[in-house]
């Protein structure tokens, strides 16, 4: 069966006329990964299942919220876009505008953007603009812009952007044949956990299912929900959830305590452990962010949190090629020889 993107897929879930035309670079339709080494690895009783959304067009979840705020722009005539991010909605928002003809403006925090996500934010098109604060200051600065204009804001503040990254938990539940006992999470604007949970009770209302527990974690350094109060200066490797003050704070705890889930943290060192583990275990390289539900599994493996019952879905949010030079840090690098047989021989050390 032809795919044609989870508008096309979903529209019956989705708050679009019939009729859309959808504006698509065909995402969704991500592999959900049975993760047997990385169960082994952890010694955990439950199964664990990654769902790769680093296989989406730009390499991130962005793009499934993206089609559905760009698809809504151009039926309302928007002739511009703007969003605030920490690199994957600029490079997703950049790639959909320019699929749709319209302009793309992106206001990021300077030196804060792995290289990889300006890149691509760049290649597309869009006119980006660095300002000397963090991601919280610059998503005010564009819902001033989006009060002050007629150009677009498609973060997550956008509900078309909830409404298409909540088609992940569709495709996770069609997968499995029932949703989860518990889905595990990054956490940083909070629009992705918010999202999951508002599809997986939309499905349960429509055709049935059981509901999982919601399992959020952010970083240490940017642990606003965790501590209850705004980090003025969020800090960790995790570029993607570097937030301070989450635009889905209080639709992320109503998931956590709807769902009967947490929202932890994990340090820096345990999702870069988690990163390389989830690559070296499955085959998989996501970036560091992605890792935190890896990294926050493990730590709820040590607990004795799961039974040999439970089914568990970790989001990888997006692709490690976002970010290769964090990845690169404190890996082995390559081995030398000279052009000559034996030399590689003797470094391959097959005794």
């Amino acid at each position: 069966m032809k795919y044609s993107g989870v508008i096309t897929r979903y529209l019956e879930h989705l708050p679009l006329p019939k009729d859309v035309e959808p504006v698509t670079l065909l995402e969704g339709n991500t592999p959900l990964i049975e993760a047997d080494n990385l169960r082994r690895e952890l010694k955990a009783p439950c199964k664990i299942f990654l769902k790769f959304e680093g296989a989406n067009p730009t390499g991130s979840f962005k793009d499934r919220g993206m089609t559905v705020a760009i698809t809504k722009a151009v039926l309302d005539k928007a002739e511009a876009v703007i969003c605030a991010s920490t690199g994957n909605t600029s490079a997703s928002a950049a790639a959909y505008a320019a699929k749709a003809g319209i302009k793309a403006f992106v206001v990021l925090p300077k030196g804060k953007i792995a290289i990889g996500k300006l890149a691509q934010a760049l290649i597309y098109g869009a006119k980006v603009i660095e300002i000397d604060g963090n991601f919280d200051e610059a998503l005010t600065i564009v819902r001033e812009v989006g009060a002050k204009t007629k150009v677009v804001i498609v973060n997550s503040i956008n509900p078309y952007r909830i409404e298409g990254q909540k088609t992940a938990s569709f495709e996770i539940i069609e997968n499995l044949g029932v949703a989860p006992t518990h889905h595990s999470l990054p956490v940083g604007n909070a629009g992705n956990i918010t999202a999951y949970w508002k599809g997986y009770v939309e499905w349960k209302e429509k055709h049935g299912t059981t509901l999982p527990r919601m399992l959020g974690f952010q970083a240490e350094g940017a642990a606003p929900i965790v501590h209850n109060r705004i980090f003025e200066h969020p800090e960790t490797v995790a570029t993607a959830i570097r937030i301070g003050n989450p635009a889905s704070w209080k639709q992320a705890v109503q998931a956590r305590d709807d769902s009967g889930g947490r929202i932890e943290m994990t340090s820096d060192s345990e999702i870069i452990a988690a990163q390389r583990l989830i690559a070296s275990t499955e085959g998989i390289f996501c970036e560091p962010a992605s890792a935190s539900s890896v990294a926050g599994l493990r730590k709820l493996v040590a607990e004795s949190y799961f039974t040999g019952k439970d089914t568990v879905v970790c989001t990888l949010t997006g692709n490690g090629l976002k970010d290769p030079d964090t990845a690169a840090r404190g890996i082995t690098p390559p081995l030398s020889a000279k052009p000559v047989l034996a030399d590689v021989l003797k470094l391959m050390d097959l005794n």
